[in-house]
């Protein structure tokens, strides 16, 4: 076992580390269509040399997700999971390469920091270990997916269905530090996605009282489900009660403290698409919308889309079209694995790490629904989807770094449990 630690390796060789994010950088992956083979082979090239196992597993052949095993001294196996895919680009609104671009102390390219910056750190710390002699207290399981920006079923669901994703704990490599305050995400929100159809009576647009139009009755039954639902107070789980106010005070700078405690205590309602209408001379006889309402971790989703169906059916005209659903999850915020990132982090920052709840929820959910409990942590910026997107240099080296402290954080946490 050499005397350098793993930590100490990462930054004796960040440059590699620079060279690994710009490599997978280079390959476009944006999804859709979202294929993943070429980077898939660019990360096995990388791992080849060393003596760990990895094995493709995919239900969709251009979308092959990537599993990377490195024994450690102990049964329990700590899981890092990270999406290979990223949305699309516009090159033309891009004034660096947005496949991978170094200026000064930043990466530039798409993905830099949703997610491929953190990807290569996860990559870089497997190495660490290996190139120090370093034998993790733990097992670890790198799972690299496919299809996570569009939420398909080729990536973590494939997985999770097949079997492969036995951990006791995981960490996904998801940005959740933004405006130079850092946090650590242990809950996600509920949603309620809705199709509305409204009908409605056709007429000519110079006599609209002749018709009925069911834009405007599919208008005010949005403006009804605002009204009923979107203005009671939820009724927050005493256990997410910490939560919340941390969360309020990680948004506060960006959104003002009343909207961000707005935002967890009030259901909130985005009407995203309203179509209906042929022609502006017409009044329109059908009509649609989606919408998308979000929930607290905790409250109990049935029963506010109960209460939305109720409001629905005092709406003439209305149906309910399509719905889908889920619950809030979140992880306690004292547990080992909170612990265990939470402290990681600070330390190697020198800066207070909130722990708080994300605003949407994504693969987090799917994990703690399977049973795996699971936070979300990586330093990065709030350029995520937009041109220019980046991550600082020191990021990508302090979350190799973190990444390789954290085995050794939750092993001691979760001793004797």
């Amino acid at each position: 076992m050499s005397d350098v630690t793993p930590a100490e390796y990462v930054r004796a060789h960040d440059e590699e580390l620079i060279t690994l994010a710009l490599d997978l950088l280079a390959i476009d992956t944006s999804n859709p269509p979202g294929d993943t083979r070429e980077i898939v082979a660019e990360i096995e090239r990388f791992l080849d040399p060393l003596s760990v196992d990895h094995e493709r597993f995919a239900v969709d052949p251009a979308k092959p997700n990537l599993l990377v095993r490195v024994p450690g001294s102990s049964e329990r196996t700590l899981s890092y999971n990270g999406h290979l895919d990223t949305v699309p680009f516009d090159a033309d609104a891009w004034t660096h390469d947005p496949l991978g671009e170094r200026v000064d102390d930043r990466v530039y390219g798409r993905g830099a920091t949703d997610m491929k910056g953190a990807v290569a750190s996860m990559l870089f710390a497997i190495r660490a270990f290996e190139a120090t002699g370093s034998e993790p207290p733990v097992d670890l399981l790198v799972a690299l997916v496919s299809d996570e920006e569009v939420g398909g079923d080729a990536g973590l669901p494939a997985l999770l269905e097949s079997g492969r994703l036995g951990a006791d704990a995981c960490v996904i490599g998801e940005p959740t530090c933004e405006a130079g305050r850092h946090s650590v995400t242990i809950a996600d929100r509920g949603s309620i996605w809705l199709t509305l159809e409204a009908r409605g009576e056709g007429a000519h647009g110079s006599r609209p009282v002749l018709g009925v139009n069911a834009i405007d009755r599919l208008y005010e039954a949005v403006e009804r489900l605002r009204e009923r639902v979107g203005s009671r107070r939820l009724d927050v789980d005493p256990g997410v009660e910490a939560i919340v106010e941390e969360s309020v005070e990680y948004y506060a700078p960006s959104m003002g403290e009343d909207v961000a405690r707005d935002l967890f205590r009030y259901p909130s309602i985005n009407l995203g698409v309203l179509e209906g209408g042929d022609a502006v001379n017409s009044v329109p006889q059908s009509a649609r919308a989606e919408i998308d309402v979000r929930l607290t971790a905790g409250i109990p989703t049935p029963d506010v889309l109960s209460e939305i169906r109720s409001c629905i059916a005092d709406c003439e005209g209305i149906t309910i079209a399509d719905v889908s659903w889920s619950v809030g999850t979140a992880e306690d915020p004292d547990s080992p694995l909170v612990e265990a990132v939470a402290s990681t982090a600070a330390d190697v920052t020198g800066e207070r790490v909130f722990r708080r709840s994300a605003t949407g929820g994504g693969d987090a959910k799917a994990l703690r629904n399977a049973e795996v409990p699971t936070v979300e942590f990586a330093l990065g910026t709030d350029t995520v989807h937009a041109p220019d997107e980046y991550a600082p240099i020191d990021a990508l080296v302090d979350n190799a770094v973190i990444y390789t402290r954290i085995p050794d954080a939750w092993a001691s946490s979760t001793a004797g449990r």
